[in-house]
């Protein structure tokens, strides 16, 4: 007996797979499936394809989430699913499709290299967890700052995208914001203490007032308060005595929004282990983070000062003499 597939969707597809074991039992085995419409599977040299579009229409946002981590001084172990998690929020809410790429290749304008390949031009907003030094060429990067500031588009960052270019291309720098300045503590991952400034905002209105979260924290330089929104920050008062924060304005932004041109920034430093994309907490703010980059929520990205109720941190004690805890990928 020949049976026809229908056209599946990725969901009805993971659904009929569910109820596999029932029908096991009620149909008789397939033997000879018929692929829709009689045409052969895409991509087989020589063959046509007719049916199998490679690139269907799209009725949502497009976004590019951007994972180059090739040269990465300690690639971090939770990129690839923290790009799957970005990749399933779009498609379970509906909001958008998602290319994962762990090159820069479709950062360029015009027509790709490859033929069916996403490049700048489909696309609304790029998540970015890129790491260290990333090889973009000249015409790559005034394409991506022009995606941004002159084209209106969306760039959410996280965690190590303060370290990308290495500090080493300042209109990046001044586009995200800010640049990695080391960890306000030996090792990487501790809890932070947490407090949210903007209850308003649609990806931190979630969080309570104050709140602890363990994670690897990124200290910033070349960050100025009065170009962004800060919407956490850390209680600089509740580190440990073997600190290494060296700022002496108290301030210590997480997680910031602003403006670039006529685009939207985020960054958090949120998400070096893979429990913290398994947080809900975490993916409701990557969530809202990418709907307000892309335009589809409004938010208020004014600048605010540093409260003056924020305390000093603890007096430094100097670390014991040895290597710092071992560093963990968890």
């Amino acid at each position: 007996m020949n049976i026809k597939f229908s056209k599946l969707t990725r969901r009805s597809a993971l659904q009929s797979l569910a109820f596999a074991p029932l029908l096991a039992q009620a149909q008789p085995p397939v033997t000879n499936p018929v692929i829709p419409g009689g045409a052969p599977p895409p991509n087989v040299p020589g063959v046509v394809t007719e049916g199998w579009p490679e690139t269907p229409p799209h009725t949502r946002k497009v976004l590019i989430a951007w994972g180059d981590n090739r040269n990465a001084v300690l690639p971090h172990g939770a990129v690839s699913h923290a790009m799957s998690v970005i990749e399933r929020l779009g498609y379970e809410s509906g909001l958008w499709d998602t290319y994962i790429r762990s090159d820069s290749d479709m950062i360029t304008n015009g027509p790709p290299k490859v033929t069916g390949q996403l490049t700048l031009d489909d696309a609304d907003g790029i998540f970015f967890i890129g790491h260290r030094d990333i090889g973009l060429n000249d015409q790559q990067r005034a394409d991506l700052l022009a995606f941004i500031r002159d084209r209106g588009k969306g760039f959410v960052a996280a965690h190590g995208a303060l370290t990308a270019f290495s500090g080493a291309w300042p209109e990046f720098v001044d586009m995200l914001g800010g640049y990695f300045a080391g960890h306000p503590w030996r090792g990487d991952l501790a809890m932070g203490h947490i407090i949210n400034e903007a209850p308003d905002f649609p990806s931190t209105k979630h969080f309570p007032p104050e709140f602890s979260h363990d994670d690897e924290y990124y200290m910033v330089t070349r960050f100025d308060r009065s170009k962004v929104r800060v919407l956490l920050r850390m209680d600089v008062s509740k580190l440990p005595p073997q600190h290494t924060y060296t700022r002496t304005d108290r301030d210590f932004p997480v997680t910031w929004a602003k403006e670039y041109g006529k685009g939207r920034v985020f960054y958090s430093s949120f998400g070096h282990a893979l429990e913290g994309w398994d947080n809900p907490h975490v993916q409701r703010m990557y969530l809202e983070a990418i709907k307000w980059s892309m335009g589809m929520t409004p938010g208020d990205i004014l600048s605010r000062p540093l409260p003056a109720s924020q305390q000093r941190p603890p007096a430094m004690v100097p670390a014991p003499p040895g290597p710092p805890p071992a560093a963990t990928q968890r």
